[in-house]
């Protein structure tokens, strides 16, 4: 039996999501896929990499050297399948992002954009959605990357790259862990922490309103720490999506995710620039990035 790469990636996944069944999602495989992987894995190193139970997988010791281990080999994987000669592609480029893109999506890009674009000078500010809009319109910025299921100006175009399922956050141990899909009903039992920034708030309620329940909120923040670390801690539930899901509270403490049945648009990350721009070099270089990294899974008001 020797290693090779899906080893490692369904190791990886697995200790970043905390579950078989998660990983599984992640990776588009089936659950035995994932476990086997694990398995032989562990056959191959020697090692116990994971504590199972009831509540999900756990690394051991030798499973935390193993993944810091990881990472560096992915990284180093990732850096080889992107190698090629830097584009001859000059000039500067005005680019906008909203919170949780920088956050959670933007940096790793712009990173491999330095490498790949060395002759672009990317400027970088955040705003939000309504000033990155306002901002496009004016001329001021080129482009931005933002939450385009929220975009609303019609003098926008908008191409999305990436789709994020929302999912019911959960404190681990919870009983709703145990069930199947769960309702919005069930969902309104428990205390509900709302997230606010980047019109978080205002998309929930969307999807909310057309139930006859609503959520019982006890605390709006515009913390994505925050609601991690009021779940984690036994305070309340929340319905955020899985590119901002990390198992780990900032204390150590666990959550975990559950479906539910109800029909939640996920959120929709993607390019936006003003309707019939003129793109240049710089431009068209930024959004053929993302294009051949994600291709075009959705064009909205082009």
């Amino acid at each position: 039996m020797s290693f090779n790469l899906r080893h490692l990636k369904y190791f990886v996944a697995t200790a970043e999501l905390g579950q078989v069944s998660r990983a599984a999602i992640e990776l588009s495989v089936s659950q035995s896929a994932v476990t086997a992987a694990i398995r032989e894995l562990e056959a191959i190193l020697g090692a116990t990499l994971f504590v199972r139970s009831s509540l999900g997988m756990t690394l051991t010791e030798a499973g935390r050297r193993f993944l810091s281990s990881g990472y560096e080999i992915l990284a180093k994987v990732d850096e080889a399948l992107q190698a090629q000669e830097p584009l001859d592609t000059s000039g500067a480029l005005q680019v906008a992002a909203s919170y949780t893109v920088i956050g959670y999506f933007l940096p790793v890009h712009l990173e491999r954009m330095a490498r790949l674009m060395p002759g672009i000078a990317l400027h970088l500010r955040e705003m939000s959605r309504p000033a990155i809009e306002d901002a496009l319109v004016d001329g001021q910025i080129d482009i931005g990357v933002a939450l385009t299921s929220n975009i609303t100006n019609s003098e926008i175009a908008s191409e999305t790259l990436l789709r994020s399922p929302r999912r019911l956050w959960l404190p681990s141990r919870h009983p709703f862990l145990d069930r199947g899909a769960l309702s919005f009903a069930d969902v309104a039992q428990e205390p509900y922490v709302m997230l606010t920034v980047d019109e978080a708030a205002h998309t929930a309620m969307r999807y909310w309103s057309n139930s006859t329940v609503k959520p019982n909120v006890v605390l709006r923040t515009s913390s994505v720490e925050g609601v991690r670390s009021m779940v984690a801690n036994g305070h309340g539930v929340s319905i955020l999506s899985d590119m901002v899901y990390r198992p780990w509270s900032l204390e150590g403490r666990r959550l975990e995710t559950a479906d539910v049945a109800e029909d939640i648009p996920p959120m929709d990350v993607g390019l936006v620039w003003r309707r019939n721009a003129v793109f240049s070099p710089a431009m068209t270089a930024f959004r053929d990035y993302f294009r051949g990294l994600f291709g075009s899974q959705q064009v909205a008001r082009a």
